[in-house]
Formats: structure tokens, sequence, C-alpha cells
């Protein structure tokens, strides 16, 4: 089994201690005592992969019953959140740096001489845009904390950072995706842009072609990872978008119907990570760069598959399709939910080159050939809808742009 971890044993195991000291924590979490009651201290890889994995309401449980401290020295115990567009958001404990030490240590994306725009939302217990700034603190550049920007602001910002030669440039992909096409559409350009950094999403193709336009320098470095394990992997221009180089204390590993799990390896880290999963799943390989060991490749989310009256619905297959249409730059689903029922199914076009996108054909084409929404409309097909808008439903709080929304109606 131990194929299926990133690390070999003889680089792994001598640090398993971290992995025992976190499995004593759990049991001392009452909601998980049972569950890791009879299972052995990992002392090899085979043994950590018996081990059952985290989720994520475990991982909660966890950390509100242990409650977790940065050490004396350490600074600060910062906490934030993620997520809640799909579920109920998630928590994460981590002291003042937020690890990026590490990260900097084999990951560089950031020079003295850069110009850097972090377009992560700030505050409201949103971690990315301080773990960014920690990295360029560590980086020793310039930095524009720019965080939110409303919608007829942009124009001036980008004129701002093309006066300020800005260099790179950090956020997620839908954020970021609005950065770039309002300059494409105001024919705006940014130059001296060489860097675009990217964390929270998985990169999103459409933004190569405004890429090309409006800053031809520019390429992407990607970090991947989540407010509970913090940075777990990196990658480089000369790497796919999908595919990251672990750190060495982030043990990956590879379990049924190809989930990810994660292990810190790292004993300075707060949250509890053992056998984590983010609901992520991928494979490990040799990474197109040349770059020696096992790289991640994230195939996508696991957890995108929703129950629609009863019925699984693949929500990335869906909006894959309706973003293969002519004039759809990008599409969202949003459920509406009645008394724990879904009400109506919503699938919204954000328009694109090409012209308008025929809703009602696309309509037609996702009903008939998608089972799920076939057979739980076959008696009220009116309540799955197609329509254009000039913008997807966003989270205020983050900026970021999920491709499911589920909300309670009235």
């Amino acid at each position: 089994m131990t194929e299926l971890f990133s690390l070999p044993p003889d680089a792994a195991e001598p640090r398993l201690h971290v992995a025992r000291r976190t499995l004593e924590r759990l049991r001392g979490v009452p909601e998980l005592a049972l569950r890791y009651a009879d299972c052995a201290a990992p002392r090899t890889l085979d043994g950590l992969a018996a081990l059952p994995p985290l989720d994520k309401d475990g991982l909660n449980a966890a950390l509100a019953h242990l409650e977790p401290r940065a050490a004396p020295g350490a600074g600060a115990t910062w906490l934030f959140q993620s997520g809640g567009s799909t579920g109920a958001p998630k928590v994460g404990h981590a002291p003042t740096g937020f690890y990026m030490a590490g990260v900097h240590a084999r990951w560089r994306p950031l020079e003295r001489d850069d110009v850097f725009v972090n377009a992560w939302g700030a505050g409201r217990m949103w971690g990315a845009h301080f773990l960014a700034a920690a990295l360029a603190d560590l980086a020793g550049c310039r930095i524009l904390a720019v965080g939110s920007v409303a919608t007829d602001e942009y124009a001036d910002w980008l004129r701002f950072f093309a006066t300020a030669r800005v260099t790179a440039i950090g956020g997620t992909p839908s954020v970021l995706r609005l950065w770039f096409a309002r300059a494409r559409d105001a024919g705006l350009e940014l130059p001296a842009l060489r860097k675009v950094l990217w964390l929270g999403e998985a990169w999103q193709p459409q933004l190569e072609a405004d890429l090309a336009a409006v800053a031809p320098r520019a390429r992407r470095w990607g970090m991947f990872g989540s407010t509970e394990t913090w940075v777990v992997g990196t990658n480089t221009p000369d790497c796919p978008a999908d595919t990251f180089h672990p750190l060495p204390e982030q043990l990956v590993h590879v379990g049924a119907a190809e989930l990810l799990d994660f292990t810190t390896l790292d004993p300075a880290v707060l949250n509890p990570v053992l056998r984590y999963r983010t609901g992520d799943a991928g494979t490990l390989l040799a990474c197109p760069c040349g770059r020696p060991g096992s790289a991640m490749r994230v195939l996508g989310r696991r957890d995108s598959v929703v129950q629609v009256r009863g019925l699984g619905l693949h929500v990335d297959e869906v909006i894959a399709r309706a973003e293969r249409e002519p004039g759809v730059s990008r599409a969202q689903v949003v459920i509406t939910e009645e008394h724990g029922r879904a009400a109506t199914v919503e699938l919204l076009l954000l328009a694109g080159p090409g012209g308008p996108p025929d809703t009602e054909r696309l309509r037609r084409a996702v009903l008939s050939a998608t089972f799920t929404l076939s057979t739980a409309f076959q008696h009220d097909p009116e309540s799955f809808r197609v329509r254009r808008v000039d913008e997807l439903v966003s989270n205020g709080r983050t900026g970021k742009t999920a491709g499911l929304v589920v909300r309670e109606g009235s």
C-alpha cells in the first residue's frame, strides 16, 4: 500500500510520531473516541492507511473540543473559516505566519523587486489573504492589499496597477477572472505583470484567453490546500495546472475511489490532521516538469454529487456541458430547497464571446441528457431552468464563486 503515499517509507515513517500524537488527541474527543478506540498507533505507512479517515464534521468536532493554541513564542492563534456556499463552514487554526516559512523555503514565485497585488478577500475569517501576505513578507516585495472591489471600481484599480507596474497578482481563479475579464472588456493591459498566484479553487482554463490579451507575459503559480490542511503542495508554470508537488511535511494518501487524504508530519501544526479528507480525488504520478518525487494530480471533487429529489446530480458534469456551449463564459448550478426538498434547479450562464447562448435549446439538451434532472422533474419540467445572468452568485465574504449554490426557499 505504500505506493499510494506521496513519500516513501524511509522518508515518512521516522516522522509518524506526529501522527501518533494526533491520534491520541483525537481519542480524547468524546464524539470521536469510539471511532479510534481500537486503532493501533501507526508506525508504518500501512499502519497509517489502516486508520479511519477523518471528515469535515469530525475535524470540526475535534477543534471545538481541543481549542488548539499556538505554542508560546509562536505568535497569536488565528481562527479562519472556509466554505458555507454548499455546506456548513469549516474552521481552521494557525499560528502567526501560517506555516508559510516552509512553503517559501521550497517555492518562491515572488522576489524582492516584485509589486504584488493581494486580491484575496481580507477579514471575515477568510485565511488566504493573510497567508499570501505572509508569503509576500518573506519575499520582501512590495504588496498592495486590495481585497474586495466594487464593480464600478475595477477600471480605476486596473489603471493604477498599470501605472504602478504591478508584476504579480494573487487570488482565487473566480476572482482573477473578474479582474482580467474586466480589463479585457475595457481594453486595458498590464504589460509588467509576469506572475499570477492562485489558491482556493481549481485553475480555470478560460483565464488563459484573458491573460493572453491583458498580460501576455504572465504565468501561473498555484497552491493547493484548505483552511484545515493549510498549503499541501505547490506548482510552477512548468507543471500542469492540476498537478502539485506536496511539501515534505504534508503526507498525501490516495484512498478508495481515488479520494485523497492528508496527514500532517509537522509537530507545529495546530489542526489535528490525520487522514483528513477534503472531498478531492486524485492520483500520484511523476510531474512533466521533471522534478523528482511523487506529484499529486487533483482530479476534482467527489462531493460535487448532490441529491436532487433522491437522485444524485453530478454538478461538475452539468457545468462542463454548459461551458462547452458557444457564448457561455461560465456556468453555475443553483438549487432552491423547500422543507429539505429541491423545489427548483437553475443553471445560470455568464455570457462570453460568441454571441448570446440559446438558453432554451441548452435547457432541452441538458434535461434530456441528464438522468437525474429528467427523472426528478418528470412531472414538473418547468422547475429546471436555464437563464443568462450578468453575475453569478458569489460569496460576499470571500469573493469566491462556487459551482454549486444551495438556497432555502421562502
